[in-house]
């Protein structure tokens, strides 16, 4: 089965005018345009190619890369809006398509939204929705308190920013978590600090305990020697000073460096902490 949206490796069966028609195992077949065709090529080579549907709605192949593939979540550019709907940038030749429908608020060309990639079982064709919290589901979680997980920033809330766990849940940093800047789209690592009744999951971006202490030592240590082997930062010092030099939250600091000074790699004065 050639699946629309995702990437397949196919055989190439024969060369034709318009390009490399290739097929699976299962006697379907797509063309691969010319403008895609590789320089050296055999019958009977495996190629991997995109596949989706052209402006004439016929299933094609390309060795272009997407932004976004059939049940992912992406930063997308509207590039048009019309009386149907807009057209969004995702790297292909054909724009991906978000009715109105699906649209979380009426989208605006130049500007970039969040978006989920689906395919549309009513016209085979894929689409794109920024109502994304649709396509996410907490009911069965797959993940586990303090598991690592990798999180898309979503969208913000009175709270915190919002965020899709392992493509599949929706998570939460609260805004006491946050201490560095997070923009939509962002891709990284995250950690599960809790699991509520609800099955909420609240995220936060570093590990937790004492899973957290050896990284948040080693950057504290990297802090040290960048700037000549002194912070001006103590047991004492505001959360808020702590966090606008070293992105992390003072319970997390301060758990580092006793780990530090129990090492004897610091010592701890009034005036900061110091590299031994």
């Amino acid at each position: 089965m050639i699946n629309l949206g995702e990437y397949n490796t196919l055989t190439i069966l024969r060369e034709r005018e318009p390009g490399l028609f290739l097929g699976d195992n299962e006697d379907n077949e797509i063309l691969l345009p010319n403008r895609y065709v590789p320089e050296h090529f055999e019958i009977g080579d495996e190629i991997t190619v995109f596949a989706y549907l052209d402006n004439e709605e016929r299933p094609v192949a390309t060795t272009d890369k997407p932004y976004i593939k059939k049940g992912e979540f992406a930063l997308l550019r509207c590039n048009e809006v019309n009386k149907y709907g807009a057209f969004l940038d995702w790297g292909m030749v054909k724009e991906l398509f978000c009715p109105f429908k699906e649209q979380a608020f009426k989208m605006t060309p130049g500007l970039w939204y969040f978006v989920h990639c689906y395919l549309d079982e009513e016209t085979n064709r894929l689409v794109a929705s920024s109502k994304t919290n649709q396509f996410l589901d907490n009911t069965s979680l797959t993940v586990e308190k303090f598991e690592e997980v990798d999180i898309i920033i979503s969208h913000p809330s009175e709270f915190g920013m919002n965020v899709v766990v392992n493509k599949t849940h929706l998570g939460l940093i609260f805004n006491d978590d946050i201490f560095k800047e997070l923009n939509i789209g962002d891709r990284m690592k995250g950690y599960v600090k809790k699991i509520r009744e609800d099955h909420k999951l609240d995220i936060v971006l570093n590990p937790i305990g004492y899973k957290n202490i050896e990284p948040t030592a080693e950057k504290i240590l990297q802090e040290l020697e960048d700037n000549s082997g002194f912070l001006p930062l103590h047991d004492k010092s505001s959360p808020e000073a702590i966090k606008s030099i070293l992105e992390m939250s003072k319970k997390s600091f301060k758990k580092a460096i006793g780990s530090l000074y129990k090492q004897r790699l610091i010592d701890i004065k009034d005036d900061g902490i110091h590299l031994k």
